[in-house]
């Protein structure tokens, strides 16, 4: 009997949490709605938390934009991306090529990369979809993919972007860091401003001309959200979200592409590094007012 209570306590524990992260989503909604941009909470992986009698949860925002597009990137944004993935460096040039040989309209292979033979030299049942990726886990379906190098750069990139580069003051630090031609002597300083800007309500800095990267804002219009609660006893649920702007902002002002309930969380987002990302910290009666 005890061990069957224990089990009924934690499924109930596990539908707490869940619950709670759920919430977190509608927060962050919400809070996207401000009217005011500087209070509004920013999609550039910032981190807010809030907090009740017997939960917290924290929401972390990314904007699709300030991400690798597999779609319209170029061969030398996703070498830089290669370049950073837990890959052999001979093996990255070949899976950038097969990325672009997969995306492409034709039959033609590119040095190094895969079309149609190389598939079915692998011994593999299916060919290139020779058309724009779908889902971002199409990837793993390109020919010298494997599960580690996909786990490492899913977070990364995206198909919503729809733009050749990175929108940097859009961009998490995890991605700033792969561009070519990024100060990475800069970085650090421009996270930190950043997040200053956004604790005191300021407006974003621009990222430091002399890079010559793109600052131009872009079309924030869709963003991913991923909220993970934690109970006093410990028990955890996270949920992460794909959102999109709409135009019916009274009625329902955010379409769902992508709804999942993530069981295995190899980043949670309480932890140390994370900490270092919190913009707010609200307790629960300040949303109810």
């Amino acid at each position: 009997m005890r061990r069957e209570a224990s089990i009924i306590g934690g499924i109930r524990n596990n539908a707490q949490a869940l619950a709670v992260a759920e919430s977190g989503i509608a927060m962050a909604k919400m809070m996207l709605l401000n009217t005011d941009p500087n209070k509004r909470w920013r999609a550039d992986g910032s981190i807010y938390e809030i907090s009740s009698a017997s939960a917290k949860v924290r929401v972390r925002l990314l904007s699709e934009t300030g991400k690798i597009d597999i779609n319209k990137a170029d061969q030398a944004l996703l070498q830089g991306l290669m370049a950073h993935a837990p890959v052999e460096e001979e093996q990255q040039t070949k899976l950038v090529n097969a990325i672009l040989d997969w995306r492409d309209k034709d039959d033609l292979v590119r040095i190094e990369g895969a079309e149609k033979k190389e598939y079915k030299n692998a011994g593999l049942t299916y060919q290139p979809g020779n058309k724009p990726f779908q889902s971002i886990e199409e990837l793993q379906l390109v020919l010298g993919m494997n599960e580690s190098v996909f786990k490492w750069i899913e977070p990364l990139v995206t198909i919503y972007s729809g733009q050749p580069q990175v929108t940097v003051q859009l961009a998490a630090k995890e991605v700033l860091q792969t561009i070519p031609g990024i100060d990475t002597g800069l970085l650090d300083s421009y996270i930190a401003a950043r997040l200053e800007s956004a604790i005191n309500n300021l407006p974003v800095p621009p990222f430091p001309s002399s890079s010559g990267q793109n600052n131009a804002a872009g079309q924030n219009n869709v963003l991913t959200l991923v909220s993970e609660a934690l109970l006093e006893d410990e028990s955890s649920a996270v949920i992460s979200a794909v959102i999109k702007r709409t135009e019916e902002t009274e009625v329902a002002p955010f379409q769902v592409l992508k709804w999942e309930h993530v069981t295995a969380n190899d980043a949670s987002l309480f932890t140390e590094a994370m900490n270092e990302l919190l913009v707010k910290q609200y307790a629960e009666p300040e949303f109810n007012n």
